[in-house]
């Protein structure tokens, strides 16, 4: 299990699947697609489970959201809002290095969102995108800083469009603003935090102005991707071609930095 500074999740995780071990890493799985890449081929090649602390896939709300949309019960997704605003923000100074941390806000927040539509949609491939970073109210301008504030929209093949934004320190009246809402031809759904919380969730189904409860806490959910990797490994599974949607959310990043 490695809990170790960014910069070093996609070493340490190579070494140990080289020798044989399976690997559960805490996010990102690396700091850029390159690296992502280069540990799911390692994962591959040494034939070992491979799972990233990607925890919000197993809120409970998130699970029944997923249900509705492959059901097809909300119809085709056109539109995704995406928002995670942390009102205090990381208090190791690693995190805000570039070298050592890959990014700011979104790297550190906005990587769970990417992938939570990702994961719900099916990994479709990401369009057209358009990206403003801030540090400190300012355009980010210079490569030495990371953001604090990020917008990003951008299309997906499946035709939907996505909008996100993440902060740290925002001025927000909460400690945290957290919601994944999807709105589809045939209804809406939402992923939202509860007062401010940063692990008390409720999903909802929406029909025009009705509103039907779908889950609510208690969820003890924030231990659950460990202990899904855990059970799997006990179980004997091997490499999961499944990790390899991971690339996918890592190049968006990489667009959003402007590295792609």
């Amino acid at each position: 299990m490695i809990a170790t500074p960014t910069a070093l999740h996609a070493e340490q995780s190579i070494r140990a699947l080289e020798h044989g071990v399976a690997v559960f890493c805490q996010k990102p799985l690396g700091r850029t697609a390159t690296e992502v890449l280069a540990v799911i081929e390692a994962a591959r090649a040494a034939d070992r489970l491979l799972a990233v602390d990607l925890s919000y896939r197993f809120t409970q709300g998130a699970r029944c959201i997923r249900d509705l949309i492959r059901s097809g019960e909300l119809g085709r997704i056109y539109a995704v809002d995406l928002v995670f605003h942390n009102a205090y923000g990381p208090d190791k100074p690693w995190f805000y290095d570039p070298v050592l941390s890959g990014g700011g806000c979104v790297m550190d927040l906005g990587i769970h969102l990417v992938d939570l539509v990702l994961w719900m949609l099916d990994c479709p491939e990401v369009g057209r995108l358009n990206a403003r970073l801030f540090a400190g109210g300012e355009p980010l301008d210079t490569p030495d800083k990371v953001e604090d504030y990020a917008v990003a929209n951008f299309d997906l093949a499946s035709g939907a469009a996505v909008q996100l934004s993440c902060s740290w320190r925002l001025h927000a009246g909460r400690d945290a603003i957290i919601s994944a809402a999807f709105y589809g031809t045939q209804g809406g759904a939402a992923l939202r935090n509860v007062s401010g919380s940063f692990y008390d969730f409720i999903a909802e189904r929406y029909r025009g102005t009705a509103t039907e409860a779908l889950a609510a806490p208690p969820d003890a959910w924030f231990g659950r991707a460990a202990a899904d990797w855990a059970r799997r490994l006990a179980a004997g599974e091997r490499f999961d071609p499944g990790t390899e949607g991971l690339v996918d959310a890592a190049r968006a990043l990489d667009r959003i930095y402007g590295r792609a």
